[in-house]
């Protein structure tokens, strides 16, 4: 009987642990808000790289994937992709980039995306955090 009771001290100081440590990663969770507004007519060349190649890469190198959006009045419409990455921490965020900048599948992926001439003219990039009332957390 005390080994049993032993058992379930055990088990609930572990979970009450991995709670208290999955909410302190929580609380130090970042995003990332990327908005690239694409030359004239390249936003499908972005789309299909984002699609064939980027997600993958980003989830290969721990960068996880929130969401993907295309405004719906033109002028942005036609040239504009807004999406949201999530990371533990900065450091986290830093370290995923230069490795996925590094790889060579990205390198590759990227050239032959770009063969038809550049695709991106400009990223806007903003880190945010979660307000306390925010349902992602």
């Amino acid at each position: 009987m005390m080994r049993i009771q032993s058992l379930g001290l055990l088990a609930a100081t572990f979970l009450f642990a991995s709670l208290f440590t999955a909410t302190a990663a929580h609380a130090e969770r970042l995003f990332e808000m990327r908005t690239y507004i694409t030359h004239d007519g390249r936003l499908d060349a972005l789309n299909a790289r984002f699609r064939n190649h980027t997600n993958k890469l980003f989830v290969k190198h721990g960068i996880e994937l929130v969401g993907y959006w295309v405004p719906t009045t033109e002028p942005d419409s036609k040239n504009t992709l807004v999406y949201i990455l999530a990371y533990p921490n900065q450091e986290a965020r830093d370290a995923s980039w230069k490795a996925f900048v590094a790889d060579e599948a990205w390198k590759q992926a990227k050239a032959a995306s770009e063969a038809d001439g550049p695709i991106v003219k400009k990223v806007i990039s903003q880190f945010l955090k979660p307000t306390d009332y925010s349902p992602i957390k």
